[in-house]
């Protein structure tokens, strides 16, 4: 009497066959999210500039430039007319 379970040609036979040829590669990973965490400023002109880099998320690298520029753009308009000074309204300069 033999065991089944100790025959090593037994044990082979009930593997699943195995391809000789290594996987095809995967290529590469498309654009992950960084995750980075953007806390509101309470400047509804900044808030919308930095919410504007979620964009880049979802590109390839060569991408993010264009991005990350208009985003630096908006924010440097943005301290620009901090420094501004007030425009007057239309009733404030009457005499």
């Amino acid at each position: 009497m033999t065991d089944e379970a100790a025959d090593p040609r037994a044990e082979a036979s009930a593997e699943p066959a195995r391809s000789a040829e290594p996987a095809e590669p995967a290529g590469p990973a498309g654009p992950v999210a960084l995750g980075v965490v953007r806390t509101p400023t309470g400047h509804a002109g900044v808030d919308a500039h930095l919410a504007r880099l979620a964009d880049a998320d979802h590109l390839a690298a060569d991408g993010h430039v264009e991005v990350y520029e208009d985003v630096h753009r908006g924010l440097r308009e943005a301290l620009t007319a901090l420094d501004a000074p007030p425009v007057p309204g239309p009733y404030e300069n009457r005499s």
